[in-house]
Formats: C-alpha cells, sequence, structure tokens
C-alpha cells in the first residue's frame, strides 16, 4: 500500500511539474517582416545621393527586397528553436515571387545595444523551396541567455549572412 502511495505521490508530481518545463520558451515570434534593403536616401534629385542600409542589430540587410508571408518561431531556454517559414520569396528583380535555392539560417540576438551577441542556428542553413517555405529545428550557438532583454529573430542566407525576414516578437499575454 506504501509503494502504491509513493508512485501516485511521484506521478502526480511529474505530471504537474509537465506545463513548466513544456513552457520554457525564452522568446516567441508570430508573423515576419521582410527586408527593404535601403531604409532612406538624401538628395533631392530622382537618384538619392546617400542611402541609409537597413542594418539591424549590426546585420547587414539583403542587397534585394523579400517578402515572407508567415513565420513562427521559439526559442527555449536550452537553446533549441524551431521556426515554420512560408512565402520566403524575393519581392524584386527577375526573379520576384520565387526562392532561387537560397539556404537560411535563424539567428537570435539579445542585446537592444551594441556589443550584440549573435545566437545563430548551424551555418549551412535550410534550403528554401520554390515557394520559399522552410522549417528549422536546431540549436542555437551559443546558447543564449535566460533573460534575453530585446530577443530579435532574423532569418539570414546562409551564404552571407545578410537578412532576408525579421520576426515578430509575441509576448507572453497574447493570444
Amino acid at each position: 500500500m506504501l509503494k502504491k502511495a509513493l508512485a501516485c505521490t511521484l506521478f502526480l508530481g511529474v505530471v504537474s511539474s509537465l506545463p513548466a518545463a513544456a513552457d520554457d520558451a525564452i522568446a516567441r515570434f508570430m508573423g515576419g517582416i521582410g527586408v527593404i534593403g535601403v531604409s532612406s536616401g538624401v538628395g533631392t534629385g530622382t537618384t538619392a545621393e546617400v542611402v541609409n542600409r537597413n542594418i539591424v542589430r549590426g546585420v547587414q540587410p539583403a542587397g534585394q527586397i523579400w517578402v515572407i508571408d508567415r513565420l513562427a518561431a521559439i526559442v527555449r531556454a536550452n537553446g533549441h528553436i524551431t521556426v515554420q517559414g512560408k512565402g520566403l520569396v524575393l519581392g524584386g528583380g527577375n526573379n520576384a515571387g520565387r526562392a532561387t535555392g537560397q539556404a537560411v539560417l535563424a539567428t537570435l540576438i539579445c542585446e537592444a545595444a551594441s556589443p550584440f551577441t549573435e545566437s545563430s542556428t548551424s551555418a549551412a542553413g535550410v534550403v528554401l523551396s520554390p515557394n520559399g517555405d522552410f522549417q528549422i529545428d536546431d540549436m542555437l550557438s551559443p546558447v543564449p541567455p535566460f533573460n534575453c532583454a530585446s530577443p530579435m529573430l532574423l532569418i539570414r542566407n546562409a551564404a552571407n549572412l545578410g537578412w532576408f525576414a525579421v520576426g515578430i516578437l509575441r509576448s507572453g499575454d497574447d493570444n
């Protein structure tokens, strides 16, 4: 009888701790914004004389406009990240509306100001499907801090590390 009571108590203790273990997310992202490589231009003529690149936390943008239809990502305290992206395709140029064989990786940056630590998935990345769909299920290196004060998720070109899209941060009380 004592063994049954002990086993029942142990089982209830494990079951009651499951939600806490299952929800160890340090950051969640829902939705994404594609890159526009130039954030502003200066000049009085039809062509800007000076342009400002759309650099995010020290990361250079892609050279062409990119769009993304959907993005969902969860970063866990142990550095495990899952990302599902839909429709990450070129938004301009002769190949607009399609991906052309690029591989992408994810980078999480937790600092709002320099110096920035880039926690990234495998440098090889995952190849975009022709319609721009991708899935990343990997570990970030280095493991980001548990207290990620200002999370920024970038989807980057594995070839040159320019950013293609940024995740929209979802706070803990969002539905």
